[in-house]
């Protein structure tokens, strides 16, 4: 069954070992392969110890089969048999980092596609920080200051991670950019879980905030909505 889990941030710790068990339980079990996708560290160099990181993690939750796949620049994104591994996933994890490296590096290539054909499979599709903004029809890349298209799972929606921190901040912002879309804050060590068009449940540590054109509302642990 294939479902999303979209994290704001500081993903791997505390309160997400909920949310992570979920998702791999989603994915099949501990003998599901997980890949984890270290793009949105390549920029500073730091991909192949946050890749490390999160293979270490979800084997402490007892996964089996936990790996990175180096997809780290365009050329790794278009090569054959990483997009091979990505597909033959039942999780995909996209890490946090830098989110327009991320979200241009994936456009269009052929891991991403590799990523979607497993997703259609009933693979489950995770993204925490800029790996959850990406995943959006829109991400605002705070280095820049710009608006701009993500991969567009999640049509009319755009995710401000890290909520509880700094994300919040941006609200005011986005809300004069995309007046018509859904804002969605999440705070850090939280998640949401579910699928397009269908219900989600918020989980973790903190809360899931929706700002719609005319209203906000905050969702705690268990708790559901529809967008």
């Amino acid at each position: 069954m294939s479902g999303l889990l979209l994290a704001g941030g500081a993903e791997f710790g505390g309160q997400m070992a909920g949310p992570d068990l979920f998702a791999i339980e989603l994915a099949g079990g501990f003998d599901a392969p997980i890949c984890i996708l270290p793009t949105a560290a390549a920029p500073d160099n730091n991909h192949k110890c946050a890749g490390n990181h999160g293979v270490r993690w979800f084997q402490s939750l007892g996964a089996k089969n936990a790996f990175t796949v180096d997809v780290i620049d365009s050329k790794s994104a278009n090569t054959p048999a990483l997009a091979d591994q990505v597909r033959r996933s039942k999780l995909i994890y996209l890490l946090g980092g830098f989110p327009r490296y991320l979200g241009e590096t994936l456009a269009g290539s052929l891991c991403w596609q590799a990523a979607l054909d497993a997703y259609q499979e009933g693979a489950v599709l995770a993204g925490s920080s800029a790996g959850a903004m990406v995943l959006c029809e829109h991400y605002y890349d705070p280095y820049e200051k710009k608006v701009l298209p993500g991969l567009n799972l999640i049509p009319n929606a755009c995710v401000l991670p890290h909520h509880n921190t700094f994300g919040r901040s941006w609200v005011d912002l986005l809300r004069r950019i995309l007046p018509g879309s859904l804002l969605i804050g999440i705070d850090e060590q939280t998640g949401m879980v579910g699928d397009m068009g269908g219900e989600w449940a918020a989980v973790g540590r903190g809360e899931v905030t929706l700002y719609r054109s005319a209203s906000i509302r905050g969702y705690g642990r268990g708790g559901r909505f529809s967008f």
